[in-house]
């Protein structure tokens, strides 16, 4: 809390206990009295008075309603029911204490062992802040040379790197590779043309033991009519009829004298 409002009785020895332990463990924050009567018939509506004045003008972000020891009778203004109301519908948090526990201590937030102990809940102890700060100062500058370290190694294996320390000597194994890349194509290449021209030379072959011009090399012949019509039959032409006959080279204009049938086995019909 940056504001701590005390409610107590301004002569009491346990206001000046709070403040020098707020002073000693934290002091930032801000304390505010609002003294009033802890003893008599005018101490409660006093009592409930300051609550109802801190909580109205927003006097401070924590109350302690602090009071010293004594009979039941001296505490019983924290036992009137006026008190307890303004403690519970106070909307800034309220710490009271036990000792000859009352009503009031009920309805607050919470309650401590003594008003010492109250301030000592109010507030942090500055030494356990400071020792947390200190260890977490620790912990980040481990963690920062820890990035550090590891950064420093990364770019050491950068340094090392045979593209930074030689640019040319990089361009010169892409150029390595591309001679070899360069070289495989070609061979490639020249393999698939030698494979296509040995199947083009396979079919040309192919074509030209089929080729008609291969047979009559042979010494066949084919005969046509005069129109054309390659014969296959004696029976297709007449005696004294005009028939073409191609030879491997050259061709005959022949006239037909006379026509033999055969059969399919090769005999005269």
């Amino acid at each position: 809390p940056k504001t701590i409002a005390i409610i107590p009785s301004p002569a009491g020895a346990a206001v000046h206990d709070m403040l020098r332990i707020l002073r000693a463990r934290w002091p930032l924050t801000e304390v505010k009295l609002l003294g009033v009567r802890v003893q008599g018939t005018e101490a409660p509506p006093e009592i409930a008075g300051a609550l109802r004045y801190a909580n109205r003008y927003k006097v401070a972000d924590l109350i302690i309603t602090g009071r010293g020891g004594g009979s039941i009778e001296d505490l019983w203004a924290f036992n009137d029911e006026r008190v307890a109301r303004a403690i519970y519908e106070s909307e800034i948090p309220v710490i009271g204490h036990e000792p000859d526990v009352t009503i009031a201590d009920y309805v607050a937030d919470t309650r401590a062992s003594t008003p010492s102990n109250a301030a000592e809940i109010a507030v942090p102890d500055r030494n356990d802040v400071r020792a947390r700060l200190t260890a977490l100062e620790r912990g980040m500058t481990k963690t920062e040379e820890s990035r550090l370290s590891a950064l420093r190694e990364r770019l050491t294996a950068l340094e090392r790197k045979r593209v930074l320390r030689d640019p040319m000597a990089f361009i010169a194994d892409k150029r390595l590779l591309l001679d070899y890349t360069q070289k495989s194509l070609a061979s490639l290449a020249e393999k698939q043309v030698g494979e296509r021209r040995q199947r083009f030379a396979a079919l040309c072959a192919s074509l030209h033991a089929m080729s008609p011009l291969a047979v009559l090399a042979r010494g066949y012949a084919v005969a046509r009519t005069a129109t054309g019509t390659v014969l296959r039959s004696a029976d297709e032409v007449t005696v004294g009829e005009t028939i073409d006959v191609t030879l491997g080279r050259g061709s005959l204009a022949c006239t037909v004298n006379e026509t033999r049938g055969e059969n399919n086995h090769g005999k005269k019909l």
